[in-house]
């Protein structure tokens, strides 16, 4: 996957840059190993040929990686940028992403991981997505990376899998991803959701089609829990006869109780559950609700909203502390309905949220409105400064400790 590529290494330490080059060179990269951020900043800005991939730490001894990002994107669209950073750094890297910068590793990382999230970064780069697609990982929260581990462990197995999680929470994002980072990715990778299926059996087990239609491919059976009885026998015994394909299936979070109740087949269950990765839902990564948000934002505003050249502080706010019942379906849904009636420069909280809309009987106290406006202020600070309390205090003309206990108490961050 990263044969003939132009990779730009940006690394100061000897030895993990040594380590990388030799990795990615195996892999088939060309690769230009810089060690300074004035010297990335030369070679990136007049490539000798089109870069695919900037892998840059976030520490540089004349700078630091957010400084050439940010250098660079002040006249032109960076290259993907996969940053590398200690645990310290992980926040400065959420902000990176936020501001358009592809992705980041965390030292220590697994090799494999690191090759793949590269090479996702790259193939994702030179093929777009498309308007109503979602991007292919799940965010950036550390839940987010735990699932993208369990993702590439489930690709080095034929073994079942079962995902779990609620609605929008993106499992056939995440089965069509282990497919893909599998051996059997150019084999045929074929979906059956049961929830849209006006007869299971037909979708499952006629000629060309489930069973019957991947070969050594994936067959991707989502809602699982829809199945019948008789359905549930037809797929344990074809589990127990020769099947060459590779089993992936996904439900919500009901398998236990149907279980429980008689009404799921607790032999099947354990049969598709070999490896099982479960999806937490959105309102619990309130991080990759703001950053899914501004993914599609970049990508659906241009199209839908034109004259709108941003989100507003206050909109990614009601963002971070809505539930999303319905995951990143409910959130893409909302915001084309936001494009679409909104009427400011910048996105904001009513454009995805009309029903929040005071009416004559909820208006809000002094109070409340006193603390509202005070916390949009203290945020618009805080991104304008990329998250630094002491340069956000400037800007509010307060001292730093007085930001800080106000943030306290409104549940805010920073650095």
């Amino acid at each position: 996957m990263l044969r003939n590529r132009y990779i730009v290494l940006v690394e100061d330490d000897e030895i993990m840059g040594g380590s990388l080059l030799q990795r990615l060179e195996l892999e088939g990269a060309q690769v230009l190993w810089l060690k300074q951020m004035v010297r990335a900043l030369g070679a990136i800005r007049t490539p000798k040929r089109p870069i695919d991939a900037v892998i840059c730490d976030i520490g540089l001894p004349d700078g630091s990686g957010e400084e050439l990002f940010s250098t660079l994107a002040r006249t032109a669209i960076p290259p993907p940028f996969l940053f590398i950073t200690g645990q310290g750094g992980i926040g400065q890297a959420v902000r990176l992403i936020k501001s358009g910068a592809a992705d980041y590793v965390t030292k220590p990382f697994d090799m494999a991981v690191f090759l793949e999230r590269l090479s996702l970064l790259v193939e994702t780069h030179e093929k777009p997505l498309q308007d109503d697609d979602f991007p292919p990982v799940l965010g950036v929260s550390v839940a987010a990376r735990r699932i993208e581990g369990l993702i590439v462990k489930a690709a080095k197995t034929s073994q079942p899998a079962l995902i779990r999680g609620g609605p929008g929470t993106g499992k056939d994002l995440v089965a069509r991803r282990i497919h893909d980072l599998s051996d059997r990715s150019a084999a045929p990778f074929v979906s059956v959701n049961l929830a849209r299926e006006a007869d299971a059996e037909t979708a499952l087990f006629s000629p060309a089609c489930g069973f019957n239609g991947i070969g050594e491919g994936t067959l991707f059976i989502n809602a699982v829990s829809r199945m019948t009885a008789q359905t549930q026998s037809r797929v344990l015994e074809r589990l127990d006869r020769s099947f060459d394909g590779r089993l992936i299936s996904a439900c919500g979070n009901d398998l236990e109780a149907l279980i429980g109740q008689g009404a799921f087949n607790s032999e099947l269950f354990y049969r598709l559950s070999r490896i099982e990765i479960p999806i937490p839902p959105l309102n619990t990564r309130p991080e990759d609700a703001v950053w899914l948000l501004q993914r599609l934002f970049r990508k659906l505003a241009p199209r839908h909203a034109p004259g709108l050249v941003g989100i507003g502080a206050l909109c990614e706010e009601a963002v971070r502390t809505h539930d999303w019942p319905g995951g990143g379906r409910d959130l893409r849904a909302r915001l084309l309905r936001g494009l679409a009636m909104a009427t400011g420069p910048l996105l904001q909280p009513s454009d995805l949220f009309p029903e929040r809309l005071a009416g004559p009987d909820d208006m809000m106290s002094l109070a409340q409105a006193r603390e509202a406006a005070e916390k949009a202020q203290i945020i618009a600070a805080l991104d304008r400064t990329d998250g630094q309390i002491g340069e956000a205090a400037k800007l509010l003309r307060i001292a730093r400790t007085t930001l800080w206990e106000k943030m306290q108490k409104l549940g805010l961050s920073g650095s």
